[in-house]
Protein backbone atom coordinates (compact mmCIF):
# COMPACT_ATOMS: atom_id res chain seq x y z
CA UNK A 1 0.00 0.00 0.00
CA UNK A 2 2.57 2.68 0.79
CA UNK A 3 5.36 3.49 -1.27
CA UNK A 4 8.87 5.60 -0.59
CA UNK A 5 10.17 8.27 -3.03
CA UNK A 6 13.54 10.13 -3.15
CA UNK A 7 11.54 13.54 -4.03
CA UNK A 8 8.60 14.98 -6.05
CA UNK A 9 7.04 12.91 -8.18
CA UNK A 10 4.76 14.07 -11.50
CA UNK A 11 2.05 12.65 -9.89
CA UNK A 12 2.58 13.76 -6.52
CA UNK A 13 2.93 17.42 -8.03
CA UNK A 14 -0.76 17.09 -9.67
CA UNK A 15 -2.20 15.25 -6.03
CA UNK A 16 -0.69 18.29 -4.32
CA UNK A 17 -1.66 20.78 -6.27
CA UNK A 18 -5.44 19.62 -5.78
CA UNK A 19 -5.26 19.86 -2.01
CA UNK A 20 -7.00 22.75 -0.28
CA UNK A 21 -5.65 21.89 3.15
CA UNK A 22 -2.10 20.62 4.55
CA UNK A 23 -0.92 20.09 7.72
CA UNK A 24 2.83 20.83 8.69
CA UNK A 25 4.14 18.85 11.65
CA UNK A 26 7.77 19.64 14.01
CA UNK A 27 8.85 18.97 16.71
CA UNK A 28 11.36 20.28 19.70
CA UNK A 29 14.57 17.55 20.65
CA UNK A 30 13.42 17.87 23.81
CA UNK A 31 11.32 15.13 24.68
CA UNK A 32 9.27 17.15 27.38
CA UNK A 33 8.15 19.80 24.24
CA UNK A 34 5.13 19.82 22.58
CA UNK A 35 4.73 18.21 19.12
CA UNK A 36 3.27 20.66 16.63
CA UNK A 37 0.91 19.88 13.81
CA UNK A 38 -0.27 23.38 12.29
CA UNK A 39 -3.43 23.09 9.19
CA UNK A 40 -2.84 25.53 6.48
CA UNK A 41 -5.22 26.82 3.88
CA UNK A 42 -4.97 29.43 1.05
CA UNK A 43 -3.66 29.78 -1.80
CA UNK A 44 0.00 29.32 0.11
CA UNK A 45 2.04 26.03 -1.00
CA UNK A 46 4.19 26.09 -3.59
CA UNK A 47 6.53 23.43 -5.01
CA UNK A 48 9.67 25.06 -6.06
CA UNK A 49 11.44 21.58 -7.71
CA UNK A 50 11.21 18.21 -7.03
CA UNK A 51 13.01 18.78 -3.81
CA UNK A 52 12.15 22.14 -2.56
CA UNK A 53 8.67 23.26 -1.20
CA UNK A 54 7.28 26.17 0.70
CA UNK A 55 4.52 27.97 2.01
CA UNK A 56 3.40 31.40 2.77
CA UNK A 57 3.26 31.80 6.60
CA UNK A 58 0.67 33.75 7.54
CA UNK A 59 0.20 35.44 10.89
CA UNK A 60 -1.56 33.33 13.91
CA UNK A 61 -1.59 32.76 17.39
CA UNK A 62 1.42 30.67 17.72
CA UNK A 63 4.67 29.98 15.71
CA UNK A 64 5.80 26.57 16.74
CA UNK A 65 6.87 25.62 13.47
CA UNK A 66 9.67 28.37 13.25
CA UNK A 67 11.22 27.75 17.24
CA UNK A 68 11.48 23.64 16.12
CA UNK A 69 12.86 24.52 12.81
CA UNK A 70 15.35 26.99 14.33
CA UNK A 71 16.35 24.20 16.69
CA UNK A 72 16.27 21.10 14.69
CA UNK A 73 14.68 21.91 11.03
CA UNK A 74 12.96 18.95 11.18
CA UNK A 75 9.67 18.96 9.47
CA UNK A 76 6.74 17.16 8.02
CA UNK A 77 3.80 18.11 5.69
CA UNK A 78 0.93 16.20 5.06
CA UNK A 79 -1.65 16.44 2.63
CA UNK A 80 -5.21 14.04 2.13
CA UNK A 81 -7.57 13.61 -0.33
CA UNK A 82 -10.78 14.22 1.06
CA UNK A 83 -12.79 14.01 -2.38
CA UNK A 84 -12.08 11.33 -5.56
CA UNK A 85 -9.62 8.58 -4.05
CA UNK A 86 -8.00 8.04 -1.21
CA UNK A 87 -4.42 8.83 -0.71
CA UNK A 88 -2.33 10.21 1.92
CA UNK A 89 0.67 12.24 0.67
CA UNK A 90 4.04 13.17 3.19
CA UNK A 91 7.08 15.06 2.97
CA UNK A 92 9.90 14.88 4.80
CA UNK A 93 12.42 17.06 5.26
CA UNK A 94 14.67 19.56 6.92
CA UNK A 95 13.07 23.39 7.01
CA UNK A 96 13.87 26.88 7.07
CA UNK A 97 12.65 30.30 7.30
CA UNK A 98 12.68 33.61 5.09
CA UNK A 99 11.61 36.82 7.08
CA UNK A 100 10.16 39.60 5.05
CA UNK A 101 13.20 41.52 4.14
CA UNK A 102 15.46 39.15 3.34
CA UNK A 103 17.12 37.61 0.14
CA UNK A 104 15.30 34.14 0.64
CA UNK A 105 12.04 36.06 1.13
CA UNK A 106 12.38 38.52 -2.36
CA UNK A 107 13.30 35.43 -4.07
CA UNK A 108 10.43 33.49 -3.04
CA UNK A 109 7.61 36.01 -2.11
CA UNK A 110 6.50 37.17 -5.63
CA UNK A 111 4.90 33.52 -6.18
CA UNK A 112 2.55 34.19 -3.68
CA UNK A 113 -0.33 36.72 -3.80
CA UNK A 114 0.00 39.32 -1.30
CA UNK A 115 -2.15 38.54 1.94
CA UNK A 116 -2.52 40.71 4.83
CA UNK A 117 -0.68 38.88 7.99
CA UNK A 118 2.17 37.17 5.76
CA UNK A 119 4.84 36.79 8.40
CA UNK A 120 7.45 34.45 6.76
CA UNK A 121 7.66 31.22 4.16
CA UNK A 122 9.21 28.44 5.51
CA UNK A 123 10.53 26.56 2.66
CA UNK A 124 11.73 22.25 2.83
CA UNK A 125 14.33 20.73 1.13
CA UNK A 126 12.32 17.14 0.64
CA UNK A 127 14.60 14.57 2.01
CA UNK A 128 11.91 12.30 1.01
CA UNK A 129 8.27 11.03 -0.08
CA UNK A 130 5.53 8.80 1.06
CA UNK A 131 2.11 7.94 0.16
CA UNK A 132 -0.35 5.59 1.48
CA UNK A 133 -3.98 4.37 1.07
CA UNK A 134 -6.12 6.89 3.04
CA UNK A 135 -8.96 4.55 2.56
CA UNK A 136 -10.24 5.97 6.50
CA UNK A 137 -9.91 9.46 5.26
CA UNK A 138 -13.84 10.81 5.26
CA UNK A 139 -15.24 12.75 1.67
CA UNK A 140 -15.50 16.12 2.47
CA UNK A 141 -16.91 18.85 0.33
CA UNK A 142 -14.67 21.97 -0.07
CA UNK A 143 -16.75 25.17 -0.21
CA UNK A 144 -14.88 27.65 0.18
CA UNK A 145 -11.90 29.59 1.82
CA UNK A 146 -12.55 31.16 5.29
CA UNK A 147 -11.59 35.02 5.31
CA UNK A 148 -11.64 35.52 8.96
CA UNK A 149 -7.92 35.14 9.11
CA UNK A 150 -7.17 38.02 6.26
CA UNK A 151 -10.08 39.91 7.40
CA UNK A 152 -8.34 40.37 11.17
CA UNK A 153 -4.80 40.58 9.89
CA UNK A 154 -6.23 43.69 7.38
CA UNK A 155 -8.04 44.82 10.37
CA UNK A 156 -5.06 45.06 12.72
CA UNK A 157 -2.79 47.11 10.29
CA UNK A 158 1.09 46.42 9.96
CA UNK A 159 1.71 48.41 13.78
CA UNK A 160 -0.32 46.29 15.29
CA UNK A 161 0.61 42.72 13.83
CA UNK A 162 4.39 43.70 14.69
CA UNK A 163 3.19 44.24 18.15
CA UNK A 164 1.59 41.02 17.99
CA UNK A 165 4.00 39.21 16.58
CA UNK A 166 6.57 40.28 18.99
CA UNK A 167 4.27 39.32 21.94
CA UNK A 168 2.86 36.26 20.39
CA UNK A 169 5.36 34.59 17.65
CA UNK A 170 8.56 35.24 19.66
CA UNK A 171 8.64 32.08 21.36
CA UNK A 172 6.95 28.75 21.27
CA UNK A 173 4.48 27.74 23.57
CA UNK A 174 7.68 25.61 25.13
CA UNK A 175 9.66 29.26 25.25
CA UNK A 176 11.65 28.48 22.66
CA UNK A 177 12.69 31.83 20.47
CA UNK A 178 11.55 31.73 16.79
CA UNK A 179 12.67 33.34 13.45
CA UNK A 180 10.26 36.34 14.38
CA UNK A 181 12.22 36.83 18.47
CA UNK A 182 15.46 36.57 16.92
CA UNK A 183 15.54 39.09 14.38
CA UNK A 184 14.41 40.96 17.30
CA UNK A 185 17.48 40.67 19.20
Amino acid sequence: MGKSYKDIQPEHAVFIRKQHLFFVASAPLSEDGRVNLSPKGYDTFRIMSSTEVAYLDLTGSGNETSAHLMENGRMTIMFMAFEGGPSILRLYGKGSVALPGSPEWDRLSPDYPELPGARQIVTMRVESVSTSCGFSVPYYEYKGERERLIEWADHMGDDRLRSYRAEKNSASIDRMPTHLGQARV
